[in-house]
């Protein structure tokens, strides 16, 4: 055999093996994407939302302190390096529950409120009910959200302001929605929804706490009594913005030192 026959006969065995090579390389990285007739990223959410509503289930009844990352895992049926794959550790895994469970919460509350538009009085007691009757029938939930979170977020409660936030705005669009050109005097609307989204927030945890004791419509009364007195500030001025907003800051409270 010539020099060069045997160096294209080489050649060819090179080439290949090469081809060879990268088919396996391909055929593997196939395999490696593709499960169950799902992809890698596929398969990782399905496995963060099986952590998800095993810490549901886990933090909503037993407690976030009773409950360790091998709880979770066992609940979700998931070995605990899949844990890791998905949260750094525990308290990551309840905050992105806390943030879904806000989430969900404001969404059904907007949903009962819209129904009653634009009735303010309705639209009020309808979104304070789906509210109450959430923490009463759904008790994992109020669990996580009044109890626990308190605890989980007191060396940081960026989460806790998050959701104060948005319950915040919601509360901000309703009071626009009621007193035309409310915008104007954002500084104040702002203040005043924080103190309803208090207000109602603390109820809800002293009802919770206390087992629920207290008669649903009992707690609704004594949340719609400070929603009522809003209103009526605002029917008494006419209902003219200005008027309205002019009247609460000519009304001026000093503290007393």
């Amino acid at each position: 055999m010539s020099h060069s026959a045997a160096e294209n006969e080489q050649t060819t065995v090179t080439d290949l093996s090469t081809e060879a090579t990268e088919t396996k390389d391909v055929t593997t990285t196939t395999k490696r994407r593709s499960f169950k007739g799902m992809s890698l990223e596929e398969r990782q959410a399905e496995r963060r939302e099986r952590l998800m509503e095993a810490g549901l289930q886990a933090y909503g009844t037993q407690g976030f302190f009773s409950v360790t990352v091998r709880d979770i895992c066992i609940e979700a049926k998931l070995t605990e390096r899949y844990f890791y794959e998905s949260f750094k550790n525990s308290e990551a895994l309840f905050d992105a529950i806390y943030m879904r469970l806000i989430e969900e919460l404001q969404q059904r509350i907007m949903t009962a409120v819209m129904q009653a538009a634009p009735d303010p009085r309705m639209m009020i007691q309808l979104g304070l009910t789906a509210f109450f009757q959430l923490l009463r029938d759904e008790q994992r939930v109020t669990r996580i959200l009044f109890i626990d979170a308190i605890l989980v977020h007191e060396n940081d409660g960026a989460s806790i302001y998050k959701a104060v936030k948005r319950f915040d705005v919601m509360t901000q669009s309703f009071i626009a929605l009621m007193v035309p050109r409310a915008q104007e005097y954002m500084a104040l609307v702002s203040l005043i929804s924080t103190g309803l989204t208090g207000y109602v927030s603390h109820l809800a945890t002293r009802w919770a706490i206390g087992g629920f004791k207290e008669p649903m419509d009992d707690v609704l009364n004594a949340c719609m009594v400070i929603y009522e007195a809003l209103l009526l500030s605002i029917e008494q001025s006419g209902k003219n913005a200005t008027d309205f907003w002019r009247m609460q800051k000519q009304t001026s409270y000093k503290a007393k030192s």
